[in-house]
């Protein structure tokens, strides 16, 4: 006697053993000990006695197990074994969601991220997890679209977020090149969107260039009375003038005290290119006078919360917000700026002051070849600046920047 939908809900467990409710054409119900009731369908093919699972009770009612039992049937009435079906659509599927963009992209950042600095990675997955995921990660990647690229981009851009609009369109680029070349797409539509949006403005971080702030500035770091370590952060920031997450990753291992030198590996670099940062004497006494406290550790500035990891990025900007500079005033990154500008007013060679920012170089062979480029004249630079720093700091001081004679 066929099954009804009230004996199926009222199905009595039995703790001993599963139980088998028939119900008709090869369709019945397996009750297990656990309590769980699971469809399946008896079927016959090439000889041979074969089960098919069609689903759980109540996922999958009656009605729907049957309808799954007479699809079974008509395959096996093609000659085609239902289980083998199941099994390829079961690939098939797998198969295609690894094809998704979002696990391209996934699959991209892991072959690729290991290479990047930790705050690039960061903002990489971040960005394709807020603003690209939720639209086209799960399109297959071969059918991504550029309308629906320029559709995420003008999200982004609507929410007057342009510059990461530009950025997104790079990573969703960067992935779908990647899908092309492990053949899993045709091409890169995202290149079609070349001039879609309008050109991102020049990032200007605030900063302080005349003498007389400078001093102030100078004065109020020697001044701040929060934790010694950060204390030594500020007051080598404006010395060495390296971007803030180059900062805060310094590491001990990296300082060649006797050759003055700060050797920033390549990994840690925007350019991937190692970094060389002649130290002054104001330098090496921040160094002499932090050593005590982070000196038998990994890094310089370690975070507050484990020695084992740098300090938060955070740390810099808030502590000038501590001493009074608001954040359309003055930051972390202000540093280079203020550097940059005064050495440029001082005539100091360009290429000389461009090599110590570290600035991108087009061509990475030549960049490799001349991480040590103008050397000696930047360490004539960076003690000269190292002096003026302190000029500019002396309460009395009048100082203007001198013409460097080059």
């Amino acid at each position: 006697m066929p099954l009804t939908d009230t004996a199926v809900r009222k199905a009595k467990l039995d703790k001993a053993r599963a139980q088998k409710l028939y119900d008709a054409r090869g369709l019945f119900l397996l009750v297990t000990p656990s309590g769980a009731k699971c469809w399946r369908f008896k079927y016959r093919f090439a000889g041979k006695e074969k089960l098919l699972a069609l689903g759980t009770y109540p996922d999958v009612s009656l009605a729907d197990a049957r309808e799954r039992r007479d699809d079974a049937r008509k395959l096996v009435a093609r000659d085609l074994d239902p289980g083998d079906v199941k099994k390829a659509q079961k690939a098939a599927e797998k198969e295609a969601g690894r094809n998704t963009f979002e696990a391209v992209a996934r699959e991209w950042y892991i072959k690729h991220s290991p290479s990047w600095v930790e705050g690039h990675r960061t903002k990489i997955i971040a960005r394709l997890e807020r603003d690209v995921f939720p639209y086209i990660g799960r399109r297959a990647v071969s059918a991504v679209s550029a309308p629906e690229i320029l559709a995420l981009l003008r999200r982004i851009e609507a929410r007057g977020a342009l510059d990461t609009a530009h950025r997104a369109h790079q990573n969703v680029s960067a992935v779908l090149r990647y899908a092309v070349a492990t053949g899993r797409a045709e091409r890169d539509p995202a290149a079609d969107l070349r001039g879609a949006l309008p050109p991102a403005q020049e990032k200007h971080y605030p900063t302080i260039s005349d003498p007389k702030g400078i001093g102030a500035l100078m004065r109020a770091i020697v001044e701040y009375d929060g934790a010694p370590t950060t204390q030594c952060a500020l007051r080598l920031a404006p010395l060495v003038f390296v971007r803030p997450g180059e900062l805060r990753q310094a590491e001990w291992a990296e300082f060649d005290i006797r050759s003055a030198i700060w050797r920033i590996p390549a990994g840690k670099m925007k350019s991937r290119i190692e970094h060389l940062v002649p130290l002054s004497r104001q330098a090496l006494k921040v160094l002499q006078d932090l050593k005590p406290f982070t000196g038998d550790g990994r890094y310089l500035f370690p975070s507050i919360r484990t020695r084992n990891r740098p300090m938060s990025g955070n740390t810099i900007n808030g502590s000038l917000r501590r001493l009074g500079y608001g954040k359309s005033e003055m930051t972390g990154h202000g540093f280079r700026s203020m550097a940059s500008t005064v050495l440029n007013e001082e005539g100091w060679n360009k290429d000389a002051i461009e090599r110590q920012l570290a600035h991108a170089e087009r061509d990475e062979v030549r960049g490799a070849y001349n991480k040590a480029e103008h050397l000696p004249e930047r360490r004539k630079m960076m003690q000269s600046w190292a002096d003026l720093l302190d000029k500019f700091a002396k309460p009395t001081s009048s100082v203007k920047p001198s013409r460097n004679k080059t």
